[in-house]
């Protein structure tokens, strides 16, 4: 089932990387799907199939994704998160609450590798579109359902966005943990993108077993054990045992100094970890007879006094400006390096200097600032072919694909089914 992305009938849309192919050569050149995903973790798991090359159909209702909402943004409906998450897609507008709107939903399924929801599968099956019913249509179909609580447990249909999923996991108490202070969410939507790689890994999976085998299935990733697995991935601790061998936790991630250190002037990052580590700074702070303290001595006796060996460090790390520190500690082998905003990331020259930041001339939206496409590919390279579609950009051009007449397109407009972007 191998399918070409159709060329764009207007605007830059098939490569916005200067001085790159416009043809799709990533390694899932020849993958379609059908996202009908919202928000963070399913948009963000397409936007990485999306950048792997895979032929990406965004299905979005009248109103479009939320994410188009969220500023800033320099025209309406086209947000700063929304165009991260939505570059090497195209969109549609269908209306699945109307007949016109599923129909042409199960038509653009009969020719997709994957499709992808995040509601309830009980809400698509009262939309018409339940496994069963869109694998009437396509059974090589892989139908994944990313959504907050596998249906298998009593949480089932629970609502679940990030900031629920961090505390019911464990993340915001693990904060409260270290610090002593109150408990917090990491300032990232961490669930979502956590979560999300596992969507896309799970879609590639199963669409790789549907071409060998000749049958899809349908697939569920919930966000909470998603997000369980990572964190009791680490901190089980005792509890790995039974009986108990202690309690749960990793003490490292939890040592209350386990955060950037104070310099005499700023802060470093340091990570002394290994004997070496351990052997090289004591020999540079002057302090060579610490190599035999019961506490520092091996592995397993700083595991066990990890809190000491870091108010150790953090008590010695103040006496010096961090840039005396950078330099005797980047000699001595030992792992060290600034501390960075957000604003000095964007900076950063080794980001600038292997591309991973990109200015590119978005068709509506004026130069924009991203990420490139992660990794490098020998034979497949990646690109960024799609800038973030308008809500409907591709709405007549997919379902032309599809086999629909102008005059059938028209028809699905005029019923509101769907709809065409407006002009700029």
């Amino acid at each position: 089932m191998q399918h070409d992305d159709a060329p764009a009938r207007n605007g830059p849309t098939s490569d916005i990387d200067a001085g790159s192919s416009p043809v799709n050569t990533g390694p899932l050149s020849g993958v379609r799907i059908l996202d009908l995903s919202s928000v963070v973790m399913g948009p963000y798991a397409t936007q990485v199939l999306g950048d792997l090359g895979a032929d990406v159909i965004k299905v979005e209702s009248p109103a479009g994704d939320n994410m188009r909402a969220v500023g800033p943004m320099r025209n309406a409906g086209m947000g700063h998160l929304y165009l991260h998450l939505n570059r090497n897609k195209r969109s549609i507008v269908l209306d699945l609450k109307t007949e016109a709107g599923r129909e042409a939903c199960l038509k653009l399924a009969e020719n997709c590798d994957a499709l992808l929801y995040n509601i309830r599968p009980q809400a698509m099956a009262r939309l018409g579109l339940s496994y069963e019913a869109v694998s009437a249509r396509n059974p090589r179909l892989v139908y994944i359902g990313a959504y907050g609580f596998s249906e298998a447990g009593p949480y089932a249909g629970r609502p679940a966005y990030d900031d629920l999923i961090q505390g019911q996991t464990g993340i915001a108490d693990l904060f409260r943990q270290q610090s002593g202070d109150v408990p917090r969410y990491a300032p990232l939507t961490l669930a979502d993108r956590a979560v999300g790689l596992h969507v896309a890994i799970a879609l590639v999976s199963a669409v790789l077993h549907a071409r060998a085998q000749g049958q899809g299935q349908s697939v569920e990733i919930p966000m909470f054990e998603g997000m369980a697995h990572m964190v009791l991935g680490d901190h089980l601790g005792g509890a790995t045992f039974e009986p108990a061998l202690g309690p749960t936790g990793y003490a490292r991630l939890l040592a209350a100094h386990r955060r950037p250190y104070a310099t005499a002037d700023g802060y470093l990052c340091l990570l002394i970890y290994n004997d070496k580590h351990w052997r090289n700074f004591f020999a540079l702070i002057g302090r060579s007879e610490l190599e035999q303290d019961p506490r520092f001595s091996s592995h397993t006796a700083r595991a066990r006094h990890i809190d000491e060996a870091y108010a150790f460090v953090a008590e010695i790390m103040r006496t010096r400006s961090s840039a005396e520190w950078l330099a005797d500690l980047t000699q001595a082998d030992i792992p060290a390096a600034h501390l960075y905003s957000v604003d000095d990331l964007i900076r950063d020259t080794h980001l600038q200097s292997t591309g991973f930041i990109r200015e590119l001339d978005h068709p509506t939206e004026g130069k924009l600032r991203t990420t490139a496409p992660l990794g490098r590919y020998e034979r497949t390279p990646t690109t960024i072919r799609r800038p973030a579609p308008r809500l409907g950009e591709h709405s007549r051009e997919i379902l032309r694909e599809a086999g629909c007449t102008d005059a059938e397109i028209d028809a699905l407009i005029a019923a509101r089914a769907t709809q065409e972007a407006r002009r700029t």
